[in-house]
């Protein structure tokens, strides 16, 4: 059932208000023929959804290689008197009398009863029971090659070209014929590929739910604030033509002139805030059939308004677009933030897509850009059949009470200031581009990273505790693990760099120090064996069994060393695209980067509120430090020779 029993028991226990109970009868039966209609799949549990490949399964590491690898990973972060009490703390903990080993037994356990031990646990803790909005602090933006439309014409071919493409890629994934993703010799889980399409969050009031359409067979237009559902596929499974997407296009942008009501923007607030507001809109037969065709959508596809750039370029402009739609008075509802897929199309050519974030890391929609960018720069002419619809689009309307309206206003009050707050610089540095890194025998990734570390460590002076997304996609129902980028090594490194005593070969030598300790950090993680995972593994165990929580995860240690003061990702794409996001913390930097042949995207961000963090500095530090470590390398080849 549609998890929406809480507002169906709270109005049918109220036997004072008959015509109470049969509305809620009403909305039962209506989401009872939603659910026979779309078939979908609640995300009870993620690990039964779809699983079609036999991989192993996600390992449970040793208690004491954990341990080990958590110690020299919090160094940076210690004096001696504290790393010497996180030594003690640590010892005691996985003794024979510590907690550590109980847990670690439950925990294994577990893993043996289950594909994957971690999954759903990652699933709630780090999405669904997150309440913050998922606008700015979990939904990332992805950033297609800027265009230059002509005219309306133009975009709207441009448009329904990349619908085009996307069921495209709907269709090959559906058939099997998707190559599978390979690590070297291992085959990689392809789940969250089959998650793509028809996925949708929805709002609960302590905890949200995944729900799952994969049949879905319509997709839903945004524009000036009025959703339309728009059938793509038919019952033979035959696609809706170029042509006709066209001629929909058209007649919903004639039909969409006047502005609708700003509905949208509901799912951009507090997820509490957007749950007891999704209840009372739902009491409406009319919301709660348009929110319904809205969340068993493929994907909606968002027609935008030109946004006031100010003082930003394309690239900065596009990433404020894509994260939070520029604000109330722009495009931020223009959006149902909890379709998993918003394709984005603007009048003044910014292109790209916003993702919730819950079920699919970054790398599966990268793929998929690129799919689409194919798909579109091969398509030459332009397809404009006279033909009539077969299925004509249609306005899902609503109606908003003054209870609906101030939820809206508290909403649109909120995602401004949330703008507001959010201080993004993306760029291309051209310098050079990952075919460099190459020829010095280095990798591309982990040099990158270490220009990150040694670029905040030149402004701040302390080391920053630095996240990295590692895919562990080799194993079933994989999804992430932590690289701890901030190592002794690095920071090493970064001290060598600033020191004017250090020789150009001890600079150097430091330098592969840092780049091989980040890589083999690297390659433990993608492989299970990171740290920060297990740990959650161990305190959800002890949550879950009424153990007490052990001590270390009060320690500054812990408390320090997952501060992460830098969110990073590699989000490749062949195009010249980027993926952009907020930090993690107050006064953090998020940085996200595709490492092309000769050159890099970054997209930097950072938080207005704190004063000591400007995505500018960071910037300018990132690229001073890149360019110093080539300059560097430069100059030691040249004297070699």
């Amino acid at each position: 059932m549609l998890k929406t029993e809480d507002r169906h028991t709270k109005y049918s226990q109220d036997n004072t208000m008959l015509s109470k109970s049969r509305l809620i009868m009403s909305q039962k039966k209506l989401v009872g023929m939603y659910q026979k209609a779309n078939s979908p799949l609640l995300a009870m549990s993620s690990a039964a959804v779809m699983q079609t490949q036999v991989l192993p399964h996600l390992p449970v590491p040793k208690l004491e290689q954990t341990v080990e690898k958590y110690l020299k990973s919090v160094e940076p972060f210690l004096n001696e008197t504290e790393l010497n009490h996180t030594k003690k703390l640590l010892t005691q903990f996985q003794s024979e009398s510590g907690l550590g080993p109980k847990l670690q037994k439950l925990l294994v356990e577990k893993a043996q009863e289950t594909d994957s031990w971690l999954v759903d646990w990652w699933l709630n803790v780090a999405y669904l029971g997150y309440r913050d909005p998922v606008v700015v602090y979990s939904s990332p933006g992805l950033a297609f090659p800027c265009q230059s439309f002509s005219s309306q014409e133009d975009r709207l071919d441009y448009t329904a070209k990349l619908i085009s493409g996307a069921l495209s890629y709907k269709t090959l994934i559906d058939s099997g014929k998707m190559a599978t993703d390979m690590m070297g010799k291992d085959p990689l889980d392809m789940n969250q590929y089959k998650k793509i399409f028809g996925t949708c969050r929805l709002p609960g009031l302590k905890c949200d739910n995944l729900e799952y359409n994969p049949q879905s067979k319509h997709i839903v237009i945004v524009n000036n604030n009025n959703f339309f559902k728009l059938p793509v596929i038919d019952e033979c499974g035959s696609v809706i033509n170029v042509g006709e997407i066209i001629n929909a296009l058209v007649q919903i942008t004639e039909d969409s002139q006047e502005a609708g009501p700003p509905v949208g923007i509901l799912t951009s607030d507090n997820r509490n805030n957007w749950g007891r507001a999704y209840q009372d809109l739902t009491l409406d037969l009319t919301n709660l059939k348009s929110a319904r065709e809205i969340q068993t959508s493929l994907f909606l596809v968002c027609l935008d308004k030109p946004m006031c750039h100010e003082n930003d370029d394309n690239r900065t402009a596009a990433s404020r677009q894509l994260i939070y739609g520029g604000g109330s008075s722009a495009n931020a509802a223009n959006r149902w933030y909890d379709k998993t897929v918003q394709f984005v199309v603007s009048e003044d050519g910014i292109v790209g897509l916003t993702y919730e974030h819950s079920p699919s890391e970054g790398q599966p929609i990268a793929v998929m850009t690129d799919y689409i960018m194919d798909h579109i720069a091969q398509d030459k002419s332009i397809n404009k059949p006279d033909v009539a619809f077969y299925a004509a689009p249609e306005k899902l309307n609503f109606n908003v009470d003054d209870k609906i309206q101030k939820a809206i206003d508290c909403a649109s009050s909120n995602i401004d200031k949330l703008g507001a707050n959010l201080d993004m610089n993306c760029f291309q540095f051209n310098c050079y581009g990952k075919e460099f890194v190459k020829t010095q025998k280095m990798s591309p990734d982990s040099f990158i990273q270490i220009a990150m570390q040694y670029a905040f460590f030149r402004i701040h002076k302390v080391p920053g505790a630095h996240y990295e997304s590692a895919a562990t996609r080799k194993y079933i129902h994989g999804r992430t693990e932590t690289i701890r980028s901030c190592s002794n090594e690095s920071i090493a490194f970064a001290k060598a760099m600033l020191d004017n005593s250090k020789s150009a070969n001890e600079r150097v030598a430091a330098l592969k120090q840092a780049v091989n300790a980040h890589k083999k950090y690297s390659i433990e993680a993608v492989n299970g064996f990171g740290v920060d995972r297990h740990l959650l593994g161990l305190k959800l165990t002890a949550i879950e069994n009424q153990l007490p929580i052990p001590e270390i995860f009060s320690d500054p240690s812990f408390t320090r060393s997952t501060h992460m003061r830098l969110s990073t990702s590699q989000v490749a794409t062949k195009c010249d695209g980027f993926m952009c996001y907020a930090p993690l913390v107050p006064d953090g930097y998020g940085c996200c980067y595709n490492p092309r042949k000769n050159d890099i995207n970054f997209a930097v961000s950072a938080f207005c509120e704190h004063p000591g963090t400007t995505a500018a500095q960071f910037r300018d530090a990132l690229e001073e430090s890149l360019i110093d470590m080539h300059d560097l390398l430069a100059t030691t080849q040249k004297s070699k020779l």
